[in-house]
């Protein structure tokens, strides 16, 4: 059973940083990709950022530039790097795995991420 821990995030004003982590465990297979999505009340869950094999990345538009995806493949753990912080990055942020020949998919639990102005 593939489960993702999340830790890192918080409250931060705008301008801030902070730091997403993400391992995941009872891994047998490869990963083929992870990531974050977040998501803000009453909106859907959106694409923040994801890492594949070669560690080739993917942004969105909104946080390009501000905040980046690294992975580290012996830990089978995922970080974002948050910078510039602005009040409408606030969500709940999800890790996001893409795992085993199949590409099923698993989610964390979620952390609550808050910028204030």
């Amino acid at each position: 059973q593939v489960q993702l821990v999340e830790s890192g995030g918080g409250l931060v004003q705008a301008g801030g940083s902070l730091r997403l982590s993400c391992a995941a465990s009872g891994i047998i297979f490869s990963i083929n990709a992870m990531g974050w999505y977040r998501q803000a009340p009453g909106k859907q869950r959106d694409l923040v950022a994801t890492i594949g094999r070669g560690g080739i990345s993917n942004y969105a538009d909104s946080v390009k530039g501000r905040f980046t995806i690294a992975r580290d493949y012996g830990k089978n753990t995922v970080y974002l790097q948050m910078n510039s912080l602005k009040p409408e990055d606030t969500a709940g942020y999800y890790c996001w795995v893409d795992y085993g020949p199949g590409g099923a998919n698993y989610w964390g639990q979620g952390t609550q991420d808050t910028v204030t102005s």
